[in-house]
């Protein structure tokens, strides 16, 4: 609607306000991505104690996070990850022989993260006080990257980094949103399919809030801290940090609103004038706020039981959530039951093997059987001289496309078929795919008129 709105010129409508309308979606979103981070995708990853060295371990964190978030997730993840000694915090601290000395004689294990993608790789680049990234103004990310390149941070003529990125129609030719938050799904058709429909239901309950007026950029400003400050939730969840702390007279009214949802929050007593926080309970804020605020769109989406399996990842993550799925799946090439029983190196590399072989082959069975399904279709359209029925004869002869894609899935998987075979499968498969787009169009064209 948005990309037919800005092609037809529709006064009122244009890139100024894709823009400012896009950026206060990409902020009200934000807040609910802790919610994806283990549930949906992850990257487990084992740290022995001499990779726990600040400069190593927070990754791009410092220029991701302001300060104050990052020294206070920090002190966090070390207590989590028992860097003490006698009571007295113990980091790393010099050669590598040093470091697993220490190790040995104190018994300090390092510690295992839920996904380490989002700690190790640039994923939101954090605005400065000049250059706010999404106040929504045009040419924004521009000037932030020049800030940013003028500090030696950032190369100007690289796309900025974002964890929900914007996609204007002038530059795409479409108006939409990427997420760039996920790392590895245990399974296409259950996690990636069930974070697609999430995605989807977060965007439409942003544009909600936006249409009605209930939440608007002042709402959310745009200073470094309060950028931060809902940043951080996410980076504690990539770590496997349980609290957060956020400022009591904070001016994010919108975090306010979902922290008045928590059960457990309270004033820190470390922190003055900040509130504690722990995941969990603003996961379940989320959950509640998104059931109370975006009923409706529930219920137009039919996403009912996705409401209720992410509630389940939330509570169950070792049964549900993708970081305790990935993580079973891993241990058990190895034979043990936890990550801390092997070294980094060992759960590392048993990892790297599992991605390789068992997940890879399981994502293929998953395409692979989407693909048979839409194939059984094309094979079903009548009558014969159907045009999806009659390329898919020309592509393979008159026999069932579905037959020839099932007698061959075993040379696919075992990369023996020949290259006439691949490109086949190849052409099948655009098939299948513009079969469902046109479909897809016709349903809207239908839905279009129906409004």
């Amino acid at each position: 609607m948005l990309t037919n709105r800005l092609e037809q010129g529709t006064p009122g409508f244009g890139p100024a306000e894709e823009k400012y309308v896009g950026d206060l979606v990409i902020k009200i979103v934000e807040h609910f991505l802790p919610l994806f981070v283990g549930t949906y995708s992850a990257a487990p990853y084992r740290m022995d104690f001499w990779d726990l060295h600040p400069e190593k371990a927070l990754g791009f964190l410092p220029h991701e996070l302001e300060a104050t978030h990052l020294r206070m997730l920090w002190r966090r993840w070390k207590k989590k990850a028992r860097l003490s000694v006698f009571g007295q915090p113990m980091t790393p601290v010099g050669p590598l022989w040093l470091d697993r000395a220490t190790a040995l004689l104190f018994g300090l294990k390092g510690d295992f993260v839920p996904d380490f993608r989002l700690i190790d790789y640039l994923v939101a680049l954090h605005s400065t006080d000049q250059s706010p990234a999404l106040d929504g103004t045009m040419d924004n990310q521009q000037r932030l990257k020049r800030d940013l390149a003028q500090l030696g941070v950032f190369d100007e003529s690289m796309s900025l980094y974002l964890l929900y990125k914007q996609r204007a129609q002038s530059v795409m030719g479409f108006s939409g949103f990427e997420g760039r938050h996920y790392s590895l799904f245990e399974s296409l058709t259950h996690d990636f399919a069930e974070a697609a429909s999430l995605q989807a239901l977060l965007t439409a309950l942003a544009f909600k809030y936006v249409a009605e007026g209930t939440i608007t950029h002042e709402d959310i400003p745009d200073d470094p801290t309060t950028e931060s400050e809902r940043r951080q939730f996410l980076f504690a969840a990539a770590m496997g940090v349980q609290t957060c702390s956020v400022r009591q007279d904070t001016a994010n009214r919108f975090l306010m609103k979902i922290l008045a949802k928590t059960t457990k929050s309270r004033p820190s007593r470390r922190y003055t004038g900040y509130l504690r926080v722990k995941l969990r309970d603003y996961c379940q804020a989320l959950l509640t706020t998104m059931e109370e605020d975006a009923a409706d769109l529930i219920e137009a989406l039919d996403l009912r039981d996705t409401m209720s399996l992410l509630r389940l990842r939330l509570t169950d993550p070792v049964q549900y959530a993708a970081s305790g799925k990935l993580t079973t799946g891993i241990l058990k090439e190895v034979g043990t039951g936890s990550p801390m029983n092997l070294s980094g190196d060992e759960f590392n590399l048993a990892a790297e093997d599992y991605y390789r072989e068992t997940l890879r082959k399981r994502h293929l069975n998953e395409a692979l059987t989407s693909l048979l399904e839409d194939l059984r279709e094309i094979d079903r359209d009548q009558p014969k001289d159907h045009p999806y029925r009659r390329t898919a004869t020309t592509l393979i002869g008159p026999q069932s496309a579905g037959d020839f894609l099932d007698s061959r899935n075993d040379g696919l998987l075992g990369e023996t078929l020949d290259e006439a075979t691949l490109a086949q499968y190849i052409r099948l498969t655009l098939l299948a795919v513009q079969r469902d787009r046109t479909l897809m169009e016709s349903n809207e064209t239908i839905a279009s008129s129906c409004r």
